[in-house]
This record gives C-alpha cells, structure tokens and sequence, in this order.
C-alpha cells in the first residue's frame, strides 16, 4: 500500500475483511424463492462473485426470505451487492412485482463468536418452519466458501 507509514502495512496485512451475517424478505413474506430456478440463480451469483473478491459462505434460502454469510475485498459495498443479488433473483422468480421488501437486515459479525452459532440457528429454520423434518433434508440451502476467522 504506496503512501502508508510502514507499520500500517503490517496492519493491513493482517487485517481479515468484515464477515457480513445477512437477511433480506419478499415483499408481503410471499413465497417465492424456495425454488429450484431461484437457487440456482443464486448459486451462480456467489460463485461470480468469487472471482470479483467477494466469498459468500453459508446460505439457506427459505420460501419467503434469505439467510446469508457474506465477505467482501477492501472495496466491496455491502448494500449494492445486495441489490444486484435481489436483482439477479427477481429474473429467475418470474412473478409479477414487487418481489422484495425495502432494504436488508446484517449483522456484523465479531470474531468467531457467533458464525457458528448463528449458521446453527439458521440451518434449523426450515425444521422450525415444518418444510423438513432435519436440516440436512432441506434442498434450498449450503455452502459456497468456507468462511472463517484464521
């Protein structure tokens, strides 16, 4: 990094980019993405997005919402990534519009604190809703990346 006082680089070497937890909802919690076209749209985006520098890790794509770890490079810009996802999801749910609810929820993540924890919460969403009988049943989820904190 051209400029900065050399203990900065040090810094910045070892400085790990934020790990996003986030949520986004279907305008009227209509059920429009627990779909195979829907998932495969999204599967396609994330991988896209690792040659761009961003890692999306674990996933569950519920019928009426969407649970996501994501982590980008030094410039990534968290809402406009998520725009273009909704974007990208909106061709493949092929209903008339509107299919989102303004807006996002995330949560920054602090060290290994909650991934684990939260992934676990998560994962069980679609057994808490009735749509499996154990998480590992439910086809709308999985991994794209191995996130971590090392």
């Amino acid at each position: 990094m051209a400029g900065r006082p050399p203990r900065l680089e040090q810094v910045f070497q070892k400085y790990v980019q934020p790990l996003y937890f986030v949520t986004f909802v279907t305008a009227g919690r209509a059920r429009l993405l627990a779909r195979d076209a829907v998932h495969e749209t999204f599967r396609a985006y994330a991988l896209q997005g690792v040659d761009r520098g961003v890692a999306v890790g674990r996933y569950v794509l519920m019928p009426d919402h969407v649970h996501l770890f994501v982590r980008g490079s030094f410039d990534f810009v968290l809402a406009q990534w998520v725009r273009l996802l909704k974007r990208r999801l909106s061709k493949a749910i092929n209903e008339p519009l509107p299919h989102w609810q303004e807006g996002f929820f995330d949560h920054l993540m602090r060290g290994s604190e909650s991934y684990a924890q939260k992934w676990d919460y998560v994962r069980e969403n679609p057994v808490r809703a009735g749509l499996a009988s154990n998480s590992e049943e439910w086809p709308y989820q999985g991994e794209i990346v191995c996130l971590s904190y090392e």
